[in-house]
């Protein structure tokens, strides 16, 4: 099928590599001409795991191209996908002035020549759907006398991980597609290669060894809308409920991971997000669930769980500041180093990163604040100039003459660190584990004084030691 994606950031170009993989013939427009050019040369403007290596292949079967020029490509496309920003507002909802322009866009640009589906794979607020169309005819009816406009709009939320885009992209756990019957039935089209698992994997992305086939989920408009929003606040959710639970284990002499584990044996719930940590970050829990918020106060309900979710998340990050003060008790003039800046490993996505909330609160208290990430100290060199940090370029310079450590990112290279020379080469050997990243006799038996979230290491020690009565 001919394809046209609008807007080359994480979702757009992950989902245009990934359909021109599949044999569809793409292509992705953005009005960025640098990104553009970068994209035709080959690299990819996002640090994604594996994106170039399959932009590289479709690109091989002549199935993927770039360029700012959308009129020609809608013209000559069976799907339109719209993946664009949408930022918050301060006021919590979405920022939809790139989804208005670009469904504008395709209006002017489009003929009654063929029916044809306009897909949102934004993640948008409830409602987008209808306000797309709107939009698209009032574009269409500006440049034509002729109302012979045929289309169908629908809603295709995107489930992707960052660093495991690619994998999430070719196999999903479900496909949600909301519209009417005409629409959906172009859209299972589309999907068919992933829905039955016909294609080869590319190299580097194997399939897992369980996927036969994908589900498809058709619904309306709105219901794929909410899907989106309730799935992401449900996994924010998820994670706030370790860490509360995590708050609770130090303080009784529970372990945290243990409890987590006993939790997540159970069915009904699940092992995955259930890790106590510094809290999540990333351009989507926060957002969704502020613009979740924004939608039910619309419709005169306060949801009281979706509030507290933000704040428990918010109140997290300041763990990390409460186990440095109960190490060192004086914060002002400390050196303070940070294991990982990106939200997440396998990225370099900076938006919403616990260690910039924790950098900035340490600096403020007066500390010195080091820093080291294998992949987005240059990003964030770039993107907050002000942010007072020192960048080191390696794990032995970040722990020199550091009164203390602060694993934030749990990069896979930090497995590998060599905890000894590191503990040798500060002022004092402590370490935060944020992500309980490193097992704590290992890493007590280092040299460092350890803590992690969750964890009461040195209470069940004492235990373990203390004579029998």
């Amino acid at each position: 099928m001919e394809v046209t994606v609008i807007g080359t950031g994480y979702v757009g170009t992950v989902t245009g590599a990934c359909l021109a993989y599949l044999g569809h013939r793409v292509t992705c427009v953005d009005t960025d001409a640098s990104k553009i050019a970068r994209l035709q040369r080959g690299e990819s403007p996002i640090y994604e795991p594996q994106l170039e290596q399959l932009m590289a292949l479709a690109a091989e079967r002549g199935g993927l191209h770039f360029t700012t020029e959308i009129a020609s490509a809608v013209r000559s496309s069976d799907v339109i996908f719209i993946a664009v920003g949408t930022p918050p507002l301060p006021s919590g909802e979405a920022n939809l002035a790139y989804l208005e322009a670009a469904a504008r866009s395709i209006g002017a640009a489009m003929d009654g020549s063929r029916f044809r589906v306009v897909v949102n794979k934004s993640t948008v607020p409830v409602g987008s759907g209808n306000l797309v169309e709107a939009l698209v005819r009032e574009g269409f009816s500006e440049h034509r006398r002729d109302p012979g406009i045929r289309f169908g709009v629908a809603s295709n939320p995107e489930f992707l991980r960052e660093g495991s885009a690619v994998a999430d992209s070719l196999y999903p756990d479900r496909i949600v597609i909301g519209g009417d019957p005409a629409t959906v039935a172009v859209m299972r089209e589309l999907y068919e290669p992933l829905v039955a698992q016909v294609f080869t994997p590319p190299p580097g992305v194997a399939r897992p060894s369980s996927m036969i086939s994908v589900p498809l989920l058709a619904t309306s408009l709105t219901s794929a809308e909410t899907i989106k929003y309730a799935a992401n606040a449900f996994l924010a959710m998820k994670i706030g409920f370790a860490n509360e639970i995590a708050n609770i284990c130090e303080r009784v002499g529970a372990e945290g991971p243990e409890v987590m584990a006993g939790i997540g044996l159970d069915s009904r719930i699940g092992a995955k997000f259930l890790n106590p940590g510094v809290g999540w970050g990333g351009s989507c829990f926060g957002k969704d669930i502020q613009s979740l918020l924004h939608t039910a106060r619309e419709y005169g309900y306060s949801s009281k769980l979706l509030q507290a979710t933000l704040d428990v998340n918010t109140a997290q990050r300041q763990m990390v500041i409460q186990k440095l003060q109960e190490k060192l008790f004086i914060l002002k003039g400390r050196t303070i180093g940070l294991l990982g800046l990106a939200f997440k490993p396998d990225t370099d996505d900076l938006r919403d990163a616990p260690a910039l909330h924790i950098a900035e609160r340490l600096i403020q208290m007066g500390a010195r604040v080091k820093a080291y990430d294998p992949i987005a100290n240059a990003p964030c060199r770039s993107q907050y100039p002000d942010l007072k940090l020192r960048y080191c370029d390696t794990a032995s310079d970040l722990a020199a003459d550091a009164d203390a450590l602060v694993l934030v990112t749990e990069w896979r290279e930090f497995y590998d660190l060599d905890l000894p020379a590191l503990a040798k080469l500060m002022a004092t050997p402590i370490l935060i584990d944020g992500r309980n990243f490193f097992v704590p006799e290992t890493a007590a038996a280092a040299g460092f004084d350890y803590s992690g979230i969750g964890r009461c290491t040195r209470s069940r020690a004492t235990q373990r030691t203390a004579p029998a009565a």
